[in-house]
């Protein structure tokens, strides 16, 4: 079943059955231009160590591989928060959506030479997520935001999810 073939493999290559950064870091680096992958890295790690131990074991590897691949809108947002919830506290401040669009601003150029300053996505995308007006976006706000087809916010989840989509190209 595909389930052994991905515990066998990520058994084979993590003996102990925990990812470490490092080996999560060559991971991405197959998925993005190098100098993305590392600024990238950290916060899609995020993603994956669900319970902030700085490992990935099989069962959280498998939540998000589930979830990408067949979870529900929903269910994929509220993954993808956490790569914007820098410090894991259940909330995204001002600060740390600038410092993820700086990080990702790469990924998010090389789609769109022509694209707006960091500055100005983050300033329109906190507040089309902050509905509230709290200072403070929560994972409700994030995924209806991104579900609503809030245009920055949809852009900067599209550009995680493609880091998970292989292209079918």
């Amino acid at each position: 079943s595909q389930v052994r073939e991905q515990f066998d493999a990520f058994v084979a290559e993590h003996p102990n059955g925990k990812m470490k950064k490092k080996d999560f870091r060559e991971m991405m680096s197959k998925a993005m231009p190098k100098k993305d992958a590392s600024k990238m890295e950290g916060h899609v790690f995020r993603i994956y160590d669900a319970n902030n131990d700085g490992v990935i074991d099989f069962v959280e590897f498998m939540v998000v591989f589930y979830i990408m691949s067949d979870g529900t809108p929903q269910e994929v947002l509220a993954k993808i928060f956490r790569v914007f919830d820098v410090n894991s506290d259940g909330t995204i401040t001002k600060k740390e959506l600038n410092r993820l669009i700086k990080d990702m601003y790469g990924l998010i150029k090389s789609d769109n030479p022509e694209q707006d300053s960091k500055e100005f996505i983050a300033a329109a995308a906190f507040s089309e997520m902050d509905k509230d007006e709290d200072g403070k976006i929560t994972t409700d706000e994030f995924v209806n935001a991104c579900l609503g087809q809030e245009q920055f916010s949809k852009m900067l989840a599209l550009k995680i999810i493609d880091i998970f989509v292989e292209d079918e190209n």
